[in-house]
């Protein structure tokens, strides 16, 4: 294996895939891991006797141990962080930190979840608690969920910029017909912004369809140091810059609910870059319900605070969740890393669905992706481009 002790190096994504994805019955979470690890692998054309880090969470009770070991796999730099949706942006930006430090030559980031087949089996229920001790005690005894925290957010938002449910459902009507292209996604049929108004109220103002869907899937990125680029089979898509925050957990420490950890991240990954928003050809956004969509975009800055609204009922905006997104495409738990995969797709020109062109006909030059975990508590976003 070749080695360096270099100071910085440039750091590119030269592997990307999903595992089988919507409704996958008969596999195991590790299964779609290495699933989604062999397919990435091949799509890199490099050996796996490379891969000497490992980033996983969610799984198993010694992440990424015990996902090291089915994947027969004995890395000398790990990662386990574990901050929500967000998890994937954050490992991502480590990762990318440690091999350009010379730490490790190249990462492995990789999830799988059977969230909708377990429901199905009645492996677990369909609620999902994150326990009621330290801070959180203050907050569960009043039935204070998860989703009802979204919503009180996206309420407050509409209070004070005079945000509409119909431009809210314009993101969940957005994202299917970008998910209409995907022959990946889970859910394809058409929608209109009367079918989400019209839908069963699941928190006040979400109904069903402003709502990520439940499903199976898996997904691996490949991250490794410059010079191994060479030998890849594929054209690299660099890691410009990163950028994380955390912000709260308890809603009482929340100073403003209508702007989300996106917005320090955002600049940080935006600086790092040395880009600006205008400059982004295309976002992939998580986006578990439809308002996290429209305040990220605010926070990233493709539109000023409060013009969020707007922003998404535009016709020619910037092409966001081109995959169909958790609303519609696939939503196995923590979706941060399917973010990863899309954006890479879509500057490599193989998009499955719809494929991003810039004004002359050619690929995007640059994405980005930003992951929010929790309940807006953290955020990791990556700036990716072609050169």
């Amino acid at each position: 294996m070749r080695t360096t002790t270099r100071s910085s190096r440039r750091v590119a994504v030269v592997g990307v895939s999903l595992s089988d994805c919507g409704r996958v019955d008969e596999a195991t979470p590790y299964a779609l891991h290495a699933q989604a690890a062999r397919r990435a692998l091949a799509d890199s054309g490099l050996d796996r006797s490379l891969i000497d880090g490992l980033a996983s969470a969610g799984l198993g009770t010694l992440a990424p141990v015990e996902v090291a070991e089915y994947l027969g796999l004995r890395p000398r730099w790990v990662d386990s962080t574990a901050v929500g949706g967000a998890t994937w942006e954050v490992m991502a930006a480590h990762a990318a930190d440690a091999i350009a430090a010379g730490h490790a030559n190249a990462v492995l980031l990789v999830y799988g979840s059977t969230a909708r087949a377990d429901i199905r089996a009645r492996r677990r229920t369909g609620n999902l608690s994150f326990g009621a001790r330290g801070p959180l005690q203050f907050e569960v005894p009043y039935g204070h969920t998860l989703i009802a925290k979204y919503a009180m957010a996206a309420r407050r938002h509409m209070h004070e910029y005079g945000t509409t449910l119909e431009q809210l459902a314009e993101v969940a009507v957005r994202t299917r017909a970008n998910a209409a292209l995907n022959p990946e996604a889970m859910f394809r049929e058409p929608i209109t912004v009367d079918d989400v108004l019209d839908g069963p109220m699941i928190a006040d103002p979400f109904t069903k369809l402003h709502c990520c869907i439940r499903s199976d899937g898996g997904c691996a990125v490949l991250l490794v140091a410059e010079e191994y680029v060479r030998d890849c089979r594929k054209a690299p898509v660099w890691i410009l810059g990163t950028g994380e925050h955390v912000s709260h957990t308890t809603m009482s420490e929340w100073e403003d609910f209508t702007v989300s950890p996106a917005a320090v991240s955002g600049r940080l990954a935006f600086e790092r870059a040395g880009v600006r928003p205008s400059d982004i050809d295309l976002a992939e956004i998580y986006d578990a319900f439809t308002y996290m969509t429209l305040v990220t975009l605010e926070d990233l800055g493709f539109c000023a605070k409060g013009e969020g609204g707007a922003f998404v009922q535009e016709k020619d905006r910037l092409p966001v969740n081109t995959d169909g997104g958790g609303l519609s495409a696939c939503h196995p738990g923590m979706r941060g890393l399917f973010l990863l995969v899309e954006a890479v797709r879509q500057l490599r020109g193989e998009a499955p669905g719809l494929q991003v062109r810039r004004p002359d006909g050619s690929l995007p030059e640059l994405a980005v992706a930003s992951g929010t975990g929790g309940w807006f508590c953290s955020s990791g976003t990556v700036v990716l481009g072609r050169s």
